[in-house]
């Protein structure tokens, strides 16, 4: 017997109001992010204010909800926009790309470090390790809204996700009685959200922290996030349903999400080898006094 999908993705309601559990993982990853950016830069890893950290953090959280939007819509939803340009600003019909939220930060982190006068990339090593907690939460989002499910398989621990399935007019009480009689076990789907959140959260989350203890030459750790989430990513899309509305983009198997994970992993290589000859950043002995231009 497969485990049948039946979790309310409303974690709670507020009259009106259902607070969905993919929102709140969006809230526990800005709360992590926050946390482990502080540890950060009280260790010296990056020589700013707490109140430049705070406006860092601001513009990262809105180059995400931006750019991921933005982004899933050119990517995966450009006949939507184009017949209906207003579609950009659905979010309640979902939709959002990691690929545009990671240009979104990268906007954002550079605007914020012309402002604060400091080189880009020093602030993109700071931020990298921030990121995992908050990939992995949001593919536990996934996972909990019954979304973004894998291909068809006959592992043990397959799942057998309702919104994936021709209900025919069953509710999902008779699609349920189903499953426990083993009627549905031909639909069970790798939970390709969880092995995302394994390996995007916990193991880069732990690779990148174990990695940026100590200083580090410029580049190595944006190196290194670059290089193993596009591994990661490209690994899982092979159990990974394709989007219904573009399938398979190439080759008869490459996945939309393969093909934007190429440019990352090249980039990964490149920055580590333009590591090698960068100088190893120094620790900030105390926070400086705030710098031109910041908000107090």
């Amino acid at each position: 017997m497969r485990y049948f999908h039946d979790i309310d993705p409303i974690a709670f309601s507020i009259g009106p109001l259902g607070i969905h559990w993919y929102g709140i993982m969006y809230l526990l990853g800005l709360a992590a992010a926050w946390y482990l950016g502080q540890r950060r830069r009280r260790a010296g890893r990056l020589p700013v204010s707490e109140a430049a950290f705070s406006d860092l953090l601001f513009y990262g959280m809105l180059g995400v909800i931006l750019g991921g939007r933005i982004g899933y819509m050119l990517f995966y939803g450009t006949a939507d926009l184009i017949a209906d340009p207003l579609s950009l600003f659905k979010i309640w019909q979902g939709g959002m790309s990691f690929h545009g939220g990671l240009l979104g930060v990268l906007l954002g982190s550079w605007l914020w470090s012309r402002r604060n006068g400091l080189h880009f990339f020093d602030t993109m090593d700071f931020v990298a390790p921030l990121v995992p907690i908050g990939l992995g939460l949001g593919r536990l989002g996934n996972f909990i809204g019954g979304e973004l499910w894998g291909r068809h398989t006959d592992v043990a621990w397959g799942v057998i996700f309702p919104q994936a399935l021709e209900a025919g007019g069953r509710t999902l009480d008779q699609l349920k009685q189903m499953a426990l009689a083993g009627q549905l076990d031909a639909e069970a789907r790798h939970p390709s959200q969880l092995y995302q959140f394994f390996l995007e959260g916990v193991v880069l989350f732990v690779v990148l922290w174990l990695f940026s203890a100590k200083p580090r030459r410029r580049y190595a750790v944006s190196g290194l996030f670059a290089l193993l989430y596009g591994v990661f990513r490209f690994a899982v899309e092979f159990v990974r349903e394709p989007d219904v509305q573009l399938g398979f983009v190439a080759l008869g198997w490459l996945t939309m999400g393969q093909l934007l994970s190429l440019p990352l992993i090249a980039v990964g290589v490149a920055l580590l080898v333009a590591s090698r000859k960068a100088p190893v950043l120094p620790l900030a002995s105390v926070p400086p006094p705030a710098v031109a231009g910041e908000r107090g």
